[in-house]
């Protein structure tokens, strides 16, 4: 319960997790059918980097402060559903603001789309749910994301997305979720996932996919980027494991990644991971 998102906000994890993010809800909107996502630890839905808490750390320097500069034409057209959705809040709420996973989710949403978004912290769920729940197509639920997801799926829409971006408060997490993916997965086994996860212990990650490797779906995509060595302490770089992928999404990664990982790098290193999970290989 002590995570503030609000630190953090803008890092190079969520420069990664948005505008991947950004990308499968463009797969999502390529067909008329409407579809549902479920976003389970949802924040408080933007951020102030000018804010008390942004200003401490300065994470967002290393991150979204980076990705100023364009990067080459094939990346800036992968990129562009993310840029629009930051250039359409920072002008409807001032420069400085810089959207959470809801924020970019109801941005992106047609009329006949849906969100439920999830918290669990008590300061941060009624923040979320005053933004947000006077939006027609958007539902603010505040409890435990994971205990919310059982409930939740399969929605009636039956195509959507479930992102899940525990905030790893205690020992052991990663290796519950693959349980609770599992349970997921079983529930909607058609549904897209898309799980976040820190790398501090690569050791650990490898663990954690080995086990999600034998799920029975359509496909599976592990994506890291890393921006320093792994020291098994600090945060050194960020995963989203996609299970049911949009077809596109490997091939945009591919562009994203490498790119991202030679900008945000720390330390003159940088690596990246795009493959189908089951293919053991260090990072690029």
């Amino acid at each position: 319960m002590n995570y503030r998102h609000a630190f953090h906000a803008g890092n190079f994890a969520d420069v990664m997790k948005h505008a991947l993010l950004a990308r499968i809800l463009v797969h999502l909107r390529g067909k008329d059918a409407a579809f549902r996502v479920v976003d389970t630890h949802a924040g408080i839905g933007r951020y102030d980097l000018a804010g008390d808490e942004a200003e401490r750390t300065l994470e967002w320097r290393a991150g979204v402060g980076r990705i100023a500069e364009p990067f080459g034409p094939e990346v800036e057209a992968v990129l562009a559903p993310y840029r629009e959705v930051l250039a359409a809040i920072r002008a409807r709420y001032g420069e400085t603001i810089y959207p959470g996973s809801p924020a970019i989710i109801r941005e992106m949403l047609r009329p006949g789309d849906r969100a439920v978004l999830v918290e669990k912290h008590p300061e941060d769920g009624a923040l979320l749910a005053e933004r947000f729940n006077q939006v027609q197509n958007a539902k603010v639920m505040r409890m435990d994301g994971w205990i919310a997801l059982r409930g939740l799926i399969p929605p009636k829409e039956r195509r959507g997305l479930v992102l899940i971006d525990p905030p790893f408060e205690e020992p052991g997490e990663l290796a519950r979720a693959g349980a609770r993916l599992r349970d997921a997965v079983r529930r909607w086994p058609t549904g897209t996932f898309a799980f976040w996860y820190p790398i501090k212990d690569p050791a650990e990650i490898q663990a954690f996919l080995d086990e999600t490797a034998s799920l029975k779906v359509r496909d599976m995509l592990c994506l890291e980027l890393l921006v320093d060595r792994p020291d098994g302490v600090r945060l050194a770089g960020s995963g989203l494991l996609v299970i049911n992928p949009p077809w596109r999404l490997a091939d945009e990664a591919g562009i994203l990644l490498p790119a991202f990982a030679e900008r945000l790098a720390r330390r003159d290193y940088g690596a990246f991971r795009c493959e189908r999970l089951g293919t053991q290989s260090a990072p690029a």
